[in-house]
């Protein structure tokens, strides 16, 4: 057989984290194992967007070995659904993969909606005060 050739076998294409705080760095590993014939090289993991970080093996992974593309979302700013991909390209019969990753991020104020109205009052009060100050400069500068 003269075409070696490596092959990346994934334990798994897809990771689902549920819900996580917002601010969260939810990091996943997803896990290969080079079932081919010769070594795989990984060339890029590309994310779809740039809250999402990857990492990866960077030496060849030979034949029987094990390697691993990392997926970090960070979700600061980014409350509601999200789901982003990783596309892993490398020298394996299969040159680009699809990896998934997905969940729902819970908002920073969720949990505590009672500080909101408490805030109100102190909001309506500025906007009253701040003509004043203003009136008595501009007759000053008159």
């Amino acid at each position: 057989m003269s075409n070696a050739q490596g092959v990346i076998k994934f334990k798994a294409e897809s990771h689902d984290f549920g819900k996580i705080d917002e601010g969260t760095q939810a990091t996943y590993t997803f896990e290969f194992t080079n079932t081919g014939t010769a070594p795989v090289v990984i060339a890029n993991a590309q994310p779809s967007c740039g809250c999402t970080t990857p990492d990866w093996t960077k030496e060849p992974v030979l034949p029987g070995k094990t390697g691993k593309v990392t997926a970090s979302y960070n979700s600061t700013g980014r409350p509601g659904v999200f789901n982003k991909t990783i596309t892993v390209i490398s020298n394996a019969e299969t040159p680009q993969i699809a990896l998934t990753i997905k969940g729902e991020v819970t908002p920073k104020g969720a949990e505590a909606p009672a500080a909101a109205p408490a805030a109100a009052p102190t909001v309506s009060k500025t906007p009253a005060a701040a003509p004043a100050p203003a009136a008595a400069k501009k007759a000053k500068k008159s």
